[in-house]
């Protein structure tokens, strides 16, 4: 009788445990704030974060004023990002010197595993951990690869969802391009 009591006891009280849980959840759902959508022609929003290999560099989306911006989030385990990675490469060599700029976001993942992959992919742009998923989230970025174009003025220009080929990358480049004076 008394383990039966015990049970009882010990099952009442997971009981109320998982009731207070599902009561929060459904509060917390209730009462969170709508996060908004970014879409085409918003500002882009500004941010920080580490190079991937200069700790002492900072890239500030504000610091690329003026110039287009191929902002790209990513992960090592996504095959369409690897497969898109040496095409962005290929163009960024071209388009830098036009006032395009790279920025490849990876998505939380360790130092070592984000050096390993672009080493290995050979790619030179430059390169960000969003260890917070901060960046990922203000961008409302859900699935990967993920670029967002951002045209000199700062505003969003295009957002590209999915896999894109060279040629794909060479036209969205050429679009965010300053004019030439």
């Amino acid at each position: 009788m008394d383990k039966k009591k015990k049970r009882s006891i010990t099952r009442g009280i997971i009981l109320v445990v998982l009731l207070a849980a599902i009561v929060y959840t459904v509060y917390s759902s209730a009462t969170k704030e709508e996060v908004e959508v970014l879409q085409v022609g918003d500002v882009a929003p500004d941010f920080e974060l580490v190079d991937l290999y200069d700790s002492n560099l900072k890239h500030r989306l504000s610091d690329y004023e003026g110039k287009g911006i191929f902002l790209n989030f990513w992960g090592t385990w996504c095959e369409p990002c690897k497969k898109e990675m040496p095409a962005m490469s290929n163009q960024y060599a071209i388009y830098k010197e036009q006032g395009v700029e790279v920025l490849a976001v990876n998505i939380a993942q360790t130092e070592f595993e984000v050096k390993s992959f672009i080493e290995g992919l050979g790619v030179h742009f430059p390169v960000a951990i969003d260890e917070t998923k901060d960046v990922m989230t203000t961008y409302n970025v859900t699935l990967l690869p993920a670029t967002i174009l951002i045209n000199p003025e700062g505003k969003v220009e295009k957002i590209i969802t999915g896999e894109m080929n060279e040629t794909q990358i060479a036209s969205y480049m050429e679009s965010i391009k300053p004019e030439q004076e």
